[in-house]
């Protein structure tokens, strides 16, 4: 019997990875009932990390109520793996952009506390190890207001506390982590991320991201030099970091502050549900993302899971909600693209066009 490995990525902003490989699936099964189906939804370190490694492995999900990016109380969510040993957070549920409309995008005032509340949870909780996603952030402040939540103290020249936002770290003299919970030392962190941004520079937190986030040319200008003197306080030497960039300089914050370990979110989750291992099994790799485009076609997310089924020299599948103008499928790692939306049905729902793509495919094959 064939093996088919189902590992779509979400489809942003219509369906988590969990609801696409759930659609996917259910189309496979119904246009190759006698194919066996392994179904491992996969995220790279951004939203819908928790729920992929939930979906994968199995755990508990934990809501609490925090502080969102711009102090308002949100709902939040973390995941709790291997009888709560682990802890999974994806600071998007706490501080992403996904929480503020167009009109409050404010880097120079968001603040990463609601995530750091959650990391309390999470160690007062017992976990022995901490995974921090860093995707989808609304903030700037290189962590200031999780380590904050932590007990560490962000001071100015007349040792009063600096107020939330990245732009206050113009104005940081020292940090003090005297106060810090006592746990963070005993635990694993694990700073997953989707880039490998510096903290500075053209390619770094703030002139690459920061406009998205929606900061101005001035704006920019003033949480890049906020930044600077962040790394100037407290370590130098860390700021070309790979992923030192990740959420407006969060992992930065962690890794030179909390003795977090910088790692690829796709890395983290492929190890976590065993993917080599599944790939191995498998014949066909099937997975799949919103938007492919060039960074899909550079390896980032499916790509990277494309490129280590084509080193197993297993035929690999990318079902694509639309395929961009500058994605070129013909040199890419896949064998074959599927554009969703070329196949859907009048009127038929994300997941409804999704399952359609899988019936299609799965019903011409051999």
């Amino acid at each position: 019997m064939s093996r088919w490995l189902v590992a779509p990525q979400e489809f942003k902003g219509t369906l988590t990875a969990a609801e696409a490989a759930a659609a996917l699936a259910e189309g496979l099964r119904q246009g190759a009932p006698g194919v066996e189906l392994d179904v491992a939804p996969l995220a790279d370190g951004g939203p819908g990390t928790v729920d992929a490694l939930l979906a994968g492995v199995g755990g508990e999900r934990v809501t609490r109520t925090v502080q969102g990016p711009l102090g308002a109380p949100v709902q939040a969510t973390y995941g709790l793996l291997d009888a709560g040993r682990t802890a999974v957070i994806e600071m998007a549920s706490a501080s992403g952009l996904s929480l503020l409309a167009p009109g409050e995008r404010e880097p120079r005032r968001t603040s990463t506390s609601g995530t750091g509340e959650l990391m309390r949870a999470a160690l007062e909780g017992g976990c022995e190890r901490l995974i921090l996603g860093l995707g989808g952030s609304a903030t700037n402040d290189g962590g200031m207001g999780a380590l904050a939540a932590l007990g560490y103290q962000f001071l100015d020249e007349h040792g009063a506390p600096l107020p939330p936002g990245g732009a206050a770290l113009r104005r940081l003299a020292r940090v003090d982590p005297s106060g810090r919970h006592p746990r963070l030392a005993q635990v694993e962190l694990l700073v997953a991320t989707d880039v490998t941004a510096p903290l500075l520079g053209p390619d770094g937190a703030s002139r690459l991201f920061g406009p998205q986030k929606g900061a101005d040319a001035a704006t920019v200008a003033e949480l890049e030099s906020a930044l600077a003197r962040f790394a100037e306080v407290v370590a130098p030497g860390l700021a070309q970091a790979p992923g030192a960039g990740a959420a407006g300089g969060f992992g930065y914050g962690l890794a030179a502050l909390a003795g977090g370990k910088l790692v690829s979110g796709y890395g983290m989750v492929a190890r976590t549900l065993r993917l080599a291992e599944r790939l191995a099994a498998a014949d066909v790799v099937l997975t799949g993302e919103g938007r492919f485009d060039r960074q899909t076609a550079l390896g980032k997310g499916p790509g990277a899971l494309a490129r280590e089924a084509r080193a197993l020299g297993r035929r690999t599948v990318m079902f694509a909600g639309v395929v961009a103008p500058d994605a070129d499928p013909s040199t890419a790692l896949f064998d074959e693209v599927v554009e969703v939306s070329a196949l859907a049905p009048p009127g038929a729902s994300h997941a409804e066009a999704l399952r359609h793509a899988g019936v299609c495919w799965a019903s011409r094959q051999p």
